[in-house]
């Protein structure tokens, strides 16, 4: 496996996330966005769920094999004129983490935020073929 999901010290198995993430609640979702991983024969590709925010918002980093993505919640502006009768819409800030394999072209990943859903491409790296060599013997 080349992406490994770290929410916790020890890497989960993609059983355990699955397990997780239903036995979660919706609120604790908000706190940790939910994530799809696919894995194609060139690449992995990341999707996770993060609607109502602006690109800008999110901090992406790779450093020493760990591929993190975080938000920060930003303060709002109160409007003095309004009186909040009820509010539902919340931007909770989280942070997720993802081991990658040495496997992974790091230098080519690609993200891009669309309609709610930050996607990351994770390339493989070409695998470099040997061809057979001849060895004479003297």
């Amino acid at each position: 496996m080349l992406v490994k999901f770290n929410n916790n010290p020890l890497p989960k198995s993609f059983n355990s996330i699955f397990d997780d993430f239903f036995n979660e609640s919706p609120a604790s979702w908000a706190k940790n966005p939910p994530v799809n991983i696919y894995e194609s024969k060139d690449g992995y590709h990341l999707e996770l769920s993060v609607p109502g925010r602006s690109k800008e918002d999110f901090k992406v980093s790779l450093e020493k094999g760990l591929l993190t993505i975080s938000f920060d919640k930003k303060e709002e502006n109160k409007n003095e004129e309004l009186k909040t009768v009820r509010r539902e819409f919340g931007s909770a800030s989280f942070k997720r983490s993802f081991t990658v394999d040495d496997k992974i072209d790091a230098e080519k990943i690609e993200a891009k935020y669309e309609n709610g859903i930050l996607n990351f491409y994770l390339p493989k790296k070409e695998e470099v073929k040997q061809s057979p060599k001849q060895i004479s013997i003297q």
